[in-house]
């Protein structure tokens, strides 16, 4: 895997590997996606090899500006509009009906596609030279910890694709929020930096997603977990069970310092955006820590904390007493 520097000669040996159909691990402000040519089936069907992903599983399409939209989108929605201007570009993926062009492989045979327009300057720049939108879901295996730097890339993808751009470490952190606009009434299908509380002044936000809405990424009960077992626990648990069995050689990621000792501990921001930018470098660290487990003190069970909560929630499992099983 090559590592191209953030200049220009790096993004213009990155668009070149692109436009030959490689793939090439890009930063956003979100996490390091790793991007194909989207107007090529077959360098797309190579992301779902190099992650090992299921075929039916979406995935965002990275749009170069607005000029993009209408070629990708089959119908925008009034509503869309005052969105757009307030959050694009930025960590905000829409789900709009699929124009004909969009390959099949990349909507996973849906009749809506996934898109954003990133805010990374980086990022705009390589759109710029390729003069085509890219797929790019995480730069990491499937339901492994999101990459948020391209040390996290290099680690866990080498072999697999060609390059990763040099971007520096992602300043949100976490995947974008999605955005469902192609039902009756929007609905948010994945929490992200952009919350319901920023988007309900220009949308009539339904409280949940339709039974039938589409498929989008990161909605597994399972995803962004570490190699190591990894369990979950609320602050007000923490006392109670730190003299369970595994807590002393376990790495503990927490907002408090914990009661007793562990085998490593890492203090967590105690801001939900700090949180959320510290959040995946974390669990790599702890995964790498040679602890046995991980055991997460979860946050605040507030609304601020939504995304954040989502993606622990999904990386670990209830802890159990009688012996860390898996309790749902």
């Amino acid at each position: 895997m090559k590592s191209l520097p953030p200049t220009s000669a790096g993004l213009d040996q990155a668009a070149a590997l692109l436009r030959a159909g490689e793939l090439v691990a890009v930063p956003t402000e979100t996490v390091y996606g790793l991007a194909a040519d989207a107007t090529q089936p077959d360098a797309v069907a190579a992301i779902f090899r190099a992650k090992n992903r299921p075929a039916d599983h979406p995935l965002i399409v990275h749009l170069g500006g607005l000029a993009q939209l209408p070629q990708w989108a089959e119908r925008i929605p009034d509503c869309a509009w005052p969105v757009i201007e307030a959050f694009w570009p930025g960590p905000l993926t829409l789900v709009l009906p699929a124009s004909a062009r969009v390959p099949a492989i990349v909507n996973a045979g849906q009749e809506t596609v996934a898109l954003r327009w990133s805010s990374h300057p980086l990022l705009q720049a390589l759109l710029d030279r390729l003069q085509r939108p890219v797929a790019a879901p995480s730069a990491n295996p499937f339901c492994r910890i999101s990459p948020t730097s391209a040390a996290h890339v290099r680690a866990h993808m080498a072999g697999r694709i060609a390059a990763v751009v040099e971007g520096g470490p992602c300043s949100v952190g976490i995947e974008s929020t999605i955005l469902d606009l192609s039902s009756a009434r929007p609905a948010i299908l994945r929490p992200g930096a952009i919350s319901a509380a920023m988007l309900q002044p220009y949308l009539d936000l339904a409280e949940s997603a339709a039974p039938d809405a589409p498929r989008v990424p990161g909605n597994l009960a399972a995803h962004y977990a570490p190699r190591q077992p990894c369990y979950r626990l609320e602050a007000s648990q923490m006392q109670a069970h730190a003299d369970d069995r595994g807590w002393q050689q376990a790495a503990v990621l927490a907002m408090g310092a914990p009661a007793q000792p562990c085998g490593w501990f890492k203090r967590m921001p105690a801001t939900p955006d700090g949180y959320a930018q510290a959040l995946y470098a974390a669990l790599h660290e702890a995964d790498a820590s040679g602890c046995a487990a991980v055991w997460i003190v979860l946050p605040p069970d507030q609304a601020a904390w939504r995304a954040v909560r989502d993606r622990l929630l999904r990386a670990a499992r209830p802890w159990c007493p009688s012996g860390g099983s898996h309790a749902g």
